[in-house]
This record gives C-alpha cells, structure tokens and sequence, in this order.
C-alpha cells in the first residue's frame, strides 16, 4: 500500500520500520546475501593486501615496515576498492526488493543488471566518497549529511537506469528527508561500526595466537572479509529501503512496482 501524503503534513520517513526492515532482510537471507557480498569482500581485502601489505590490512603487527605502493597503484586500488562496492551494492539493491516482496533470491540473475550499471555506480560512488569525505575532514555531521543527500544514487540507478544522474536523482528523492535520512544512517552506522570493532579484536587476537603465518593471515582475511560481507548487506538493504520509502512517499510509487524493472 502507498502512503499519500494530507497536504501542510509532512509523512515520516519511518526511520525504525527502515532500520528494523533492513535487519530483518538481512537475517532472514543471510546465506544469499553472504553469497552476494562475501566474494566481492574478499576480492577487496586481497587487493588491498597486495597494496598494503597483510598487516596494515588486517591491523595486526607482523613486525615488517608498511608497504605503500606507487601513487598509481594507490589509484587503481582505489579504482577496484570502489568498483567492488559499487557492484555488490548494485547486488544488494536487487536482492532488497525481492526479499521484500517474497520473490525467490536468485543472486546469479542480479548480475547483468549490476554490471550493465557498474560505470556510473562506481565513478558516482567516488565523487559521493570524496564530497563526504571533505566534510567528515571538516566536522562528522556535514559528511554524513553529504552522505545522506546521495545514499540512493545507486537504487536510483538500478531501478529508474538514472546512469550518471543518479546524484541529481538522489538529491531530488532525499531533499526534506536529509536529516531523517541521517538518523537512519547514524543507526545503521553504529551497528556496522560495532561488528567491525569486534571483528579487529578478534583478528588482532587471534591472527597471533595461530601464528603470524599463512594460516593465521588466511583466518583473519576470511574473517574480515566475512564482517565485511555483513557490513555491504546492511548498507545495501538500508540504501534499497530508504530509497523504495522516499519513492512512495513523494510519487506513490510501491516496492512491487520498483522489482518490476528486473523482470
């Protein structure tokens, strides 16, 4: 059912339902969703081991000096860090709506329509990454209400094929909702940012105890990369959802209708 807004009264975003919804997608599914984001996760954490050395990309020390690669190889790894989470976002955005809706999860179907769109999600993704990341630089709150302009570039761009107007679509979808927005990403912020506190201890504690060997790196990469996997699922879904409640919120348009771009 669409919400329809009385005029002079402002709807709520539904903040909660928002935060509550996206756990609920994420526990109930939590297999395809691991299937969806736990590879590109990997793939991520082995670039940056390639770049960054083992122990500066699980935050143990193994007692060598900090390995930093060439500015060029700093932007590619920047480039493919980028283009994986934009993919697997891309990934989840599909997987939200499906699971919303009680459709089958097919994770192999999600990736021609991801990857027809991985150009604009991934240059848009860093243009998003750099703007909050001036205003993180200069206080928390303006990033993250940069942030929250842009969180649904990419749904906009999965489900309406916005392409390189995303951005622009984002903003349009969001301006009223800024700081609703925010509060559901501050939520959801917390909880990612606790698991990948808990995962830091538990790799830094473990990683030695094992051995600073191959083994001990390799259990603490798949550990990484699983919290990681965690981490781009709550993202995702939270984008998808905010994105599908500001779409019926302001055009009336319900999530069956969203999924119905897919088929």
């Amino acid at each position: 059912m669409t919400s329809t807004p009385i005029t002079g009264q402002k709807t709520s975003l539904g903040v909660g339902a928002i935060v509550s919804n996206s756990f609920s997608i994420l526990f109930r599914n939590l297999i395809a969703v691991m299937i969806v984001a736990f590879i590109p996760s990997l793939i991520g954490l082995l670039v940056s081991v390639a770049m960054n050395g083992v122990g500066l990309t699980l935050g143990v020390d193994t007692g060598e000096a900090l390995a930093i690669g060439s500015p060029t190889m700093i932007f590619v790894g920047v480039i493919v860090q980028f283009a994986i989470q934009g993919l697997t976002i891309a990934l989840l955005v599909q997987l939200a709506y499906d699971a919303k809706l009680g459709n089958a999860i097919t994770p192999i179907a999600y990736i021609s329509p991801a990857i027809k769109a991985i150009v604009p999600i991934m240059v848009l993704s860093l243009v998003i990454g750099i703007l909050a990341g001036i205003g993180f630089v200069l206080l928390i709150i303006p990033g993250l209400y940069i942030y929250a302009v842009f969180c649904v570039t990419t749904p906009a761009i999965m489900i309406e094929r916005a392409g390189f107007g995303g951005m622009g679509r984002s903003a349009a979808l969001t301006k009223d909702y800024r700081w609703p927005v925010v509060g559901a990403l501050i939520l959801l912020g917390i909880c990612t940012a606790g698991l990948g506190i808990v995962t830091t201890f538990l790799v830094s504690a473990i990683v030695p105890i094992i051995g600073l060997n191959a083994a001990g790196f390799g259990i603490g990469i798949l550990l990484f990369a699983l919290v990681n996997g965690l981490t781009y699922g709550l993202s995702g879904i939270g984008a998808a959802l905010i994105y599908a409640r500001l779409r019926d919120i302001k055009e009336g348009v319900s999530v069956d209708k969203l999924a119905a771009v897919f088929d």
